[in-house]
């Protein structure tokens, strides 16, 4: 494939856009990393998110890039990226993000960019260049990172109170209020291995695209740095219209339950990054949360609020695939 002839300009711009998604990933899903913490009283807003970002950053020397090469090369067929499908994939992820932000919605940043990605592409060329075992794979996890985080966060909760099951709620509590600082940690590092990495194979396809990179040179550094910046920084400044929703309107928390929440979904985030599957990190510690929730019992989980959350799961690749395509057709006309 000869590489597409794109102005340094048009590349630096679109970089530029990519780590503004990329901010607002971080900011989006900071919800996810601290609402736990946040709700248990264990540590102040403004403590959580400067604890989340500084691990989401950690990341960076925790995870290979598994997950930035199936974005990069697993989802579309490479040869059909250029400039045009890069900003429309780009538009219709941060759009969605938008929306879903400003009404508190946890949807997946992680979905938007992938419906992005398909629907900038097929309206450049159909379904032709679509990678159907990148797509799967990654729809598969729509349904099976929940479904994990749900069965690991009850899992863990139910060993928990049996080795607990002799002590006092206020020293299960005092010990918890700590744990819960690595639980949260692990999440952290799970959601900046995941989710960074993401805007790291668009980056990347990018510069293949104009020859800036070749096919099989590893990934820039300042790219993979760049990018892991700019998801702690959009942590730091975190997204609080969304932690109310994932830390208090599901279900209740303590610290023990925090704790077995974060934990079940560091767990699953480390497993789908080691395969370099790009997961929903918001679908993940949701899913964590209801089984936490529902060990109790099941009326301890608000099953309308979860019911909401999951309709904005189902239309998030559709609804950004539609606006990236939409998107893919004003660069056309603008650049």
């Amino acid at each position: 494939m000869e590489p597409v002839q794109i102005g340094f300009w048009v590349i630096a711009g679109l970089v530029v856009v990519a780590l503004l998604f990329d901010f607002m990933n971080g900011f989006h899903d900071a919800a996810n990393a601290i609402a736990t913490v946040v709700s248990t009283g264990v540590l102040k807003p403004h403590q959580a998110v400067a604890w989340a970002a500084f691990f989401n950053f950690v990341a960076l020397f925790v995870f290979q890039l598994k997950v930035a090469s199936t974005v990069g090369k697993g989802i579309i067929d490479p040869t059909v990226v250029d400039h045009y499908l890069i900003f429309g994939a780009l538009l219709g992820a941060i759009a969605w993000n938008v929306v879903t932000w400003y009404y508190g919605i946890p949807s997946s940043s992680s979905h938007a960019l992938i419906g992005g990605i398909v629907g900038a592409a097929m309206a450049k060329a159909g379904t032709e260049p679509l990678i159907a075992a990148g797509i799967w794979k990654t729809v598969a996890f729509i349904i099976i990172s929940p479904l994990l985080g749900y069965v690991l966060g009850s899992m863990i909760l139910v060993v928990v109170a049996w080795i607990c099951r002799n002590k006092t709620q206020r020293r299960v509590d005092k010990w918890f209020r700590r744990l819960q600082l690595v639980s949260a940690a692990l999440y952290s590092l799970g959601h900046g291995g995941n989710d960074a990495q993401k805007t790291v194979g668009i980056i990347w396809m990018l510069l293949l695209a104009a020859g800036v990179t070749a096919h099989g040179d590893p990934v820039p550094i300042w790219v993979v740095v760049t990018c892991y910046m700019a998801i702690g920084l959009g942590t730091l400044f975190g997204g609080w219209r969304i932690v109310k929703t994932m830390g208090q309107r599901i279900t209740k928390l303590k610290p023990v339950g925090g704790f077995c929440a974060e934990t079940g979904g560091a767990i699953t985030l480390f497993l789908a990054t080691s395969l370099g599957i790009p997961v929903s990190t918001t679908h993940t510690i949701t899913g964590a949360i209801v089984g936490v929730g529902s060990v109790r019992r099941t009326a301890a989980v608000r099953w309308g609020i979860a019911g909401s959350i999951v309709w904005a799961w189902i239309l998030t690749i559709p609804c950004s695939a539609l606006v990236a395509a939409g998107g893919y057709w004003l660069g056309r006309s603008i650049m």
